[in-house]
């Protein structure tokens, strides 16, 4: 085989929760080749502050699915809500099981918090950087699969064709995906657009697989002003239309209420200050010093009612002030934002802060069904990246990392099994912790949990290792891979 093709069973394009998830979803032994345009680290879901939504009991089904359409402005697809809902204690319990430390009671049950729009406490959250725990903690989960090779600042340029299989073609027959064609790319390059790469025909690398799962986040690179990470391009949603790919809602963009004001001249990604913030008591001010608006109303509603607000003071900002939170939780939940708002000159225990919005959610992308399944054969998106109709025109707090989770279990059940994962009964099962295999195949997440129901558990096999042909990357870009020893020493440490 040429240096500069390979094949795999599975290649996934991305490395944040959705990605992640996917790829402890298949099957053991699955030959999984992993792609990140920047390092690992340079995902939005590191960035998720609030938390992640569960369904806490059944009697709250009806209320959540009201909350989550409200918010949408009842154009969310019904059925994904409902698909939503049912499966997140499920993720909730493989998390626990995969090690994240979610905040707890006294009596040892999940804690709860409230953001905008939700009308009871339905998030758990990890002080306030539940996304950097959530995907840390996948990420070292994945580097134990002896069978997932992962790639950084390594960036899908396009899409590999194939021809329909005789007898099967006709004149409205797509070509089905057969993997991606990655270009090595520096950091400075990475934050450019995949059409922008520049990509000699001699530092591409064609990996071929079975099944191609997009899972490059949103758009916020394309913004002036992102709470977004800059490799965020919106790569997967042009690359995939290119090839057929159906786009939904390219339109439903979300602009977050409140990030940090640090002057007319700052640069660099927005800092992003949590809903959860409100939710825990914090209020807006005008110019006067008075509140102008119900801070938990959705997020687009927060942010129109900001924006007139700005307008009438003449003000490039508003204010947020936590005078009626107390300084505990100041100090423990909102531990990162205290800390760097103290860093940009502003205690928050004791002043009000500037505040304006900033782009930070993309509802529409990719078209898929239940399964995460896209128009093209053997092609599927998931996490932002994709349009699953969950969020409608304007997303719920807190329900992108579940999305992310729910929708990314069911293209890996899908792409194994060639059908649609069951769903769960609404409010089972019991929130405690341990994870409950598919059924049909030992998946890594059975292989990995450290609390599990059923006996197909433990570590993963040895003879589960898939062995690849070498890539050559001296002197292209800066694609760097992390060797399965590499991880598992890293993973000890």
């Amino acid at each position: 085989m040429d240096k500069r093709e390979m094949s795999c069973d599975v290649v996934i394009v991305g490395c944040g929760a959705a990605g992640l998830y996917t790829a402890l979803s298949l099957p053991e032994g699955t030959r999984t080749v992993m792609l990140s345009k920047g390092s690992f680290e340079e995902c939005d879901s590191m960035l998720a502050q609030g938390g992640i939504c569960v369904l806490p009991e059944a009697d709250d089904y009806d209320v959540y699915v009201e909350d989550t359409m409200r918010a949408g402005h009842y154009e969310n697809r019904r059925e994904s809500v409902d698909v939503l809902l049912r499966s997140s204690r499920s993720a909730i319990n493989d998390l626990v099981a995969l090690g994240v430390d979610f905040e707890r009671e006294q009596d040892g049950s999940l804690a709860f918090t409230r953001e905008g729009a939700h009308r009871r406490p339905r998030i758990c959250y990890h002080a306030d950087v539940t996304g950097r725990e959530i995907t840390s903690k996948l990420l070292e989960r994945v580097r134990e699969l002896p069978w997932v090779r992962m790639f950084e600042h390594l960036a899908c340029a396009d899409l590999i064709d194939e021809a329909p299989a005789p007898g099967e073609s006709g004149p409205a027959t797509p070509a089905a995906c057969g993997g991606v064609v990655a270009v090595p790319v520096s950091e400075e390059e990475s934050t450019r657009k995949a059409d922008e790469l520049g990509g000699v025909a001699s530092d591409a690398v064609r990996i071929r697989a079975r099944a191609t799962v997009l899972a490059t986040g949103g758009i916020g690179g394309l913004y002036e002003r992102s709470t977004n990470f800059p490799q965020l391009t919106g790569d997967a949603c042009s690359i995939a239309a290119a090839h057929g790919a159906q786009l939904e809602h390219m339109d439903y963009v979300q602009i977050h209420p409140t990030s940090l004001y640090e002057g007319p001249e700052a640069s660099g990604r927005a800092f992003l200050i949590s809903e959860s913030c409100r939710g825990e008591g914090a209020v807006l001010l005008n110019r006067a010093g008075e509140r102008f608006c119900d801070e938990l109303q959705p997020r687009d509603v927060v942010t129109a009612a900001i924006y007139r607000q700005m307008e009438l003071d003449g003000m490039p900002y508003v204010r947020l002030s936590f005078e009626n939170v107390p300084d505990d939780v100041i100090r423990g939940h909102f531990a990162n934002i205290y800390q760097h708002c103290l860093e940009a000159g502003y205690d928050i225990c004791r002043e009000p802060i500037p505040v304006v919005p900033a782009q930070h959610y993309f509802m529409g992308g990719i078209h898929v069904d239940l399964d995460s399944a896209t128009t093209v054969p053997g092609l599927y998106a998931v996490g932002e990246t994709s349009c699953t109709g969950v969020h409608g025109k304007n997303r719920l707090a807190s329900n992108s990392l579940l999305e992310a989770l729910v929708f990314s279990r069911r293209a890996a059940y899908r792409i194994t099994t060639g059908e649609s994962l069951s769903v769960e009964p609404t409010g089972e099962p019991p929130l405690d912790g341990r994870h409950r295999p598919c059924g049909g195949y030992r998946s890594g997440i059975d292989a990995l949990a450290r609390d599990a129901v059923g006996d197909d558990v433990g570590k993963p096999s040895g003879e589960a290792e898939a062995t690849y042909p070498a890539i050559d990357f001296d002197g292209a870009g800066g694609a760097v891979e992390v060797p399965p020893a590499a991880r598992k020493k890293e993973c000890a440490r």
